[in-house]
């Protein structure tokens, strides 16, 4: 420490004081260690300044940490509370949480204001008294060694002008005045360095209290904290945190034993044989499930992008009721697709892609085209869907109801020794025989007996599944003034009939297949036949079928291409000699052709179709198309016969006006047949 005495003081002067105050002569040994002790205690005031700079910066992030974390269990507090807001798609079972979270809410905002608490009091008893030694003691230091650096300027200014004063001719008034202005310039300096010397000796007081001061302040604001802190939370939430570490465990114990199934899960396919992973690995003799009533999997949907281009798009497909619906990658929901009533499915060859099906619509318009990964999957769809347009899943135990259909379709090929009586075909089927009765070619109704399976159909009797029709090639190749177009199609001067006829109504119907019969005098072969005819489809996956347009005219029966308007086949209606339809399923319809062979005999073929609308229309026009041609011979009749049909403003017949197409966006000409009158 510096000693504060006039001693010291006129050592740093360098030279003597008035006579009155004392005459000190210092030696050179005492000035230069005055001057070393100095520059001791300025270097020390120079590192406090730095180190107090420092240890004001650490307090204040101190306080900054203890404010942001003010503000940060303020936002913690909301953040729980907003947690019973978000809609989380699995948040069911939450209810623990939610009222867990909103407990924790209400302690964590308790706790805010403790922390509020002591960031008050961090800045008051820690923070502000290091600034404030900072500003007055270090600042005051500093100031005053500036002011006893310029005293010391001043009074080496004078005495350098004091010592130029002349040898010879002194002038007294200039030495007077010289000698006064080093005497003010000392007593200055005298002064600034009594004032500077005290505060370097108050600082070495002054600075070991304040860096006591601001810890203390920290101290008891965090003793203060954690007082209260326990004081508030300590026994009430001993038993609650002890219910949430149960409640956490129980939890870790259900994630535990989840984590083992799913271990086990992953020994047993990885232990499982590679084989089943290939989409085809059973191509063989896979295992179908043909009752299916629902189906879920991914399928390649063919988008059409120019005139002749196409794109392939791997989607997922599930069907929901009636519906088929597909949902993107990353969509949270599917998107209706086809809608399946009513609908049909058939295998189609599509491009250079296997196991491909399409959907065509109620109307008859070609639908989506799909493609399954392998041939279960693609079968699988088929009959899926084909369960569904029959509306299945409307019944009250669809899954029966499926199971029982496809077990009547495989039985159908079992040999039965009977048939169980069954209800009359129809109406129309009945008004047939009726006639046939009148003129002696059946006997009466008493007199018939059931026939057996095998007076209908010959055993083993093959099945055609094409449109190709052999007896009708076989009748064109014999006759002279027709020839065979070898594509099947029919030039238009061909029929002249269809616009001179007087009935004309189209059905939209896909063909199921035919097969040779041995008689026609019942319509139970129909009936046999239809059975056959799917139950040999079932067994050997045949899901294809050939869509087409059949026309009913007063004269014939024509299977007409819809894409290329081509006739496909040309039956006479004089050679339908039974024709009925499904009595489950309505929209299966047949009829037996009589065709003569060269040898001179007739051959029986029956025709199995499925029709969009019901099979008793089909039958309505061809037993009306029938009576046109009983009734064309006596004019009186036919005219009595068409005043029973009504007629529309243009002056047509309104032929099936009680029987509408039930086929929802067809050509207003399908819903009823109209003729000229």
């Amino acid at each position: 420490m510096i000693t504060l005495d006039k001693d010291l003081c006129l050592a740093i002067v360098g030279t003597e004081v008035h006579k009155d105050i004392l005459l000190f002569r210092p030696t050179w040994r005492c000035l230069s260690q005055t001057r070393s002790l100095l520059s001791v205690f300025e270097e020390d005031a120079g590192t406090l300044t730095d180190y107090t700079n420092q240890l004001l910066q650490a307090m204040q992030r101190v306080y900054g940490a203890q404010n942001e974390m003010c503000l940060a269990t303020q936002q913690l507090s909301k953040q729980l509370l907003a947690y019973e807001k978000q809609n989380f798609a699995l948040g069911k079972g939450d209810e623990e949480v939610i009222s867990t979270l909103h407990y924790f809410s209400k302690v964590v905002n308790e706790l805010n204001v403790l922390h509020t608490e002591l960031a008050k009091q961090l800045a008051d008893t820690m923070v502000l008294p290091i600034i404030q030694f900072r500003e007055k003691d270090l600042t005051e230091v500093s100031t005053l060694k500036d002011l006893f650096g310029l005293a010391s300027n001043e009074h080496d200014i004078s005495m350098a002008k004091y010592s130029r004063l002349p040898k010879k001719k002194e002038n007294e008034k200039v030495k007077t005045e010289v000698g006064k202005e080093v005497a003010a310039a000392r007593r200055k300096q005298h002064l600034s360095s009594l004032q500077y010397y005290c505060a370097l000796n108050a600082l070495q007081y002054r600075k070991r209290a304040a860096m006591m001061e601001p810890m203390i302040g920290f101290a008891q604001g965090q003793i203060n904290f954690f007082k209260k802190g326990a004081e508030m939370f300590s026994k009430r939430m001993d038993s609650f945190l002890s219910s949430v570490a149960d409640m956490v465990q129980s939890i870790q114990a259900e994630l535990e034993a989840e984590a083992e199934e799913m271990r086990v899960s992953q020994q047993e396919l990885l232990s499982v044989d590679e084989s089943v992973y290939t989409p085809d690995f059973d191509v063989a003799a896979p295992q179908i499930n043909r009752n299916l009533i629902q189906k879920a999997g991914y399928l390649n949907l063919r988008n059409k992008t120019g005139l002749v281009t196409t794109t392939w798009e791997r989607l997922y497909f599930f069907t929901q009721g009636g519906n088929l619906l597909c949902q993107p990658r990353g969509a949270v929901a599917g998107g209706l697709i086809q809608d399946l009533d009513n609908c049909s499915v058939m295998a189609v060859d599509c491009e250079d892609r296997r196991y491909c099906f399409q959907i065509t619509t109620p109307n008859g318009k070609s639908g989506i085209i799909l493609q399954a990964e392998s041939r279960k999957e693609n079968e699988e769809w088929i009959c899926a869907i084909n369960n569904i347009s029959r509306q299945i899943y409307l019944t009250d135990n669809p899954e029966a109801v499926a199971i029982k259909l496809n077990q009547t379709a495989l039985q159908a090929v079992t040999p039965i020794t009977s048939f169980g009586k069954k209800q009359e075909s129809s109406c129309l089927s009945q008004n047939l025989k009726n006639s046939e009765v009148e003129n002696d070619k059946t006997v009466p109704k008493a007199a018939v007996s059931e026939p057996e399976a095998e007076q209908l159909i010959a055993p083993g009797t093959p099945i055609q599944f094409d449109i190709v029709l052999p007896a009708t090639e076989f009748l064109d190749q014999n006759r002279g003034s027709r020839r065979i177009n070898p594509f099947g199609e029919t030039e238009d001067e061909s029929l002249p009939e269809a616009e001179d006829s007087l009935l004309q109504q189209m059905f939209i119907v896909r063909f199921l297949g035919s097969m040779a019969v041995k008689t026609d005098s019942t319509t139970e072969v129909i009936y046999e036949a239809m059975r056959q005819v799917l139950a040999a489809r079932a067994i050997h996956n045949i899901f294809r079928m050939t869509e087409s347009h059949l026309v009913v005219t007063s004269q014939t029966l024509r299977l007409i291409d819809p894409q290329t308007q081509v006739s496909r086949a040309n039956f006479e209606l004089t050679s339908v000699t039974q024709f009925a339809a499904h009595q489950e399923n309505k929209r299966l319809v047949g009829f037996v052709i009589r065709v003569p062979e060269s040898t001179g005999e007739e051959s029986l073929s029956t025709y199995i179709f499925e029709s969009n609308s019901e099979g008793e229309k089909i039958c309505y026009a061809i037993n009306l198309g029938k009576e046109i041609i009983e009734v064309q011979k006596d004019p009186e009749a036919l005219a009595q016969l068409m005043l029973s049909v009504p007629l529309t403003n243009d002056g047509k017949y309104v032929l099936l006006n009680n029987q509408p197409d039930d086929n929802d966006g067809s050509p207003s000409e399908n819903r009823g047949a109209e003729s000229e009158a």
